[in-house]
């Protein structure tokens, strides 16, 4: 027995040998590289030029100024939360919906909308977000679905347009009425949609309010007319419990006053003004001036003894009570 255990011992080490040896079929290559040739430095024709590399990330050479420094805090993100909700809304004549989703969810909604009912849908474009409807032989119906004000909110708009001409045709009744009957239809409708379309992921980064820091401050940019900037933020400020002291509208300017309320560690916004008085600066904490420029609209806002911490706070409340 043990001359056949030793017999097969050496024929399986033969075998190895054979496979993987020196002379083997398939032979060690891990030290091939050592018999490579090196070869010259290749040389570019003088005609040809390198193209400069760019340096997408810079480093500062000189830390000297960052030792002694304190880091800033994180600025904070304005988001607001709340249960979903669809909402038909009105500024003048112009009429939309608000629903507290994204306009990717949105979209499939409204979409099923009118393919469901009786109209003829022309075109659907979820990277526009726009769905036109043939409405009668002289009209069509254009919707749009927009990003809202408020963080992942959606804005749906209804416009009846001229089918030669494609000029608005007022017609707020009936505007109305197709709007009133969509808000129905989300609220009935809207826990049977799940999930997103991506066809029209696009929309939800187009958004109609942004921020930006300016000379140290926060600022608010909306892609709003004035007059609809005006009345966002003068309601933004009432549901914040913001107490206006005076206002003019004329040159975009609201005066509020800002105090901390020691019992409940919250922010109260106090001594209301009379109306009927004319309110200076002088005589309110804080100034918010809304100014237009290049089809936006901007909001800032001042305090009377130059408090950037207090300023932010205030127009952190503005912002999370935009929608």
């Amino acid at each position: 027995m043990k001359k056949i255990i030793l017999i097969s011992m050496t024929l399986f080490i033969s075998s190895c040998s054979y496979f993987s040896g020196l002379e083997g079929i398939f032979p060690p290559t891990k030290d091939d590289f050592l018999k490579e040739k090196v070869e010259d430095d290749i040389n570019l024709p003088s005609e040809l030029h390198i193209k400069n590399k760019e340096n997408h990330y810079p480093v500062n050479e000189s830390l000297d100024e960052f030792e002694n420094s304190d880091v800033p805090k994180p600025r904070q993100i304005f988001s607001s939360s709340g249960n979903s909700s669809v909402q038909l809304r009105r500024l003048g004549e112009l009429m939309w919906i608000y629903v507290e989703t994204l306009p990717s969810t949105s979209w499939p909604i409204t979409k099923s909308y009118w393919e469901t009912s009786d109209y003829e849908v022309i075109n659907l474009d979820p990277m526009i977000g726009e769905i036109v409807i043939n409405f009668d032989n002289s009209s069509n119906l254009k919707m749009k679905i927009e990003h809202g004000i408020k963080e992942a909110s959606t804005e749906i708009f209804l416009l009846q347009v001229d089918k030669i001409n494609n000029q608005i045709i007022s017609n707020p009744d009936l505007i109305q009425d197709e709007l009133s009957n969509i808000v129905n239809y989300f609220a009935d409708t809207v826990s049977q949609f799940s999930g997103t379309s991506l066809a029209a992921q696009n929309l939800n980064d187009i958004k109609k309010a942004k921020i930006f820091v300016e000379d140290g401050r926060t600022v608010i940019e909306l892609n709003l007319s004035f007059e609809r900037a005006w009345s966002s933020v003068s309601k933004a400020i009432e549901a914040a419990n913001i107490t206006i002291n005076d206002k003019n509208r004329d040159e975009g300017v609201l005066y509020v006053s800002l105090l901390a309320e020691e019992d409940t560690g919250l922010f109260s916004f106090l001594r209301r003004g009379d109306k009927n008085n004319q309110v200076s600066f002088k005589d309110s904490d804080f100034e918010i001036k809304i100014t237009k420029k290049n089809n936006k609209t901007y909001v800032r806002a001042f305090s009377k003894d130059d408090n950037i911490d207090e300023t932010e706070k205030l127009i952190s409340k503005i912002n999370e009570s935009l929608s």
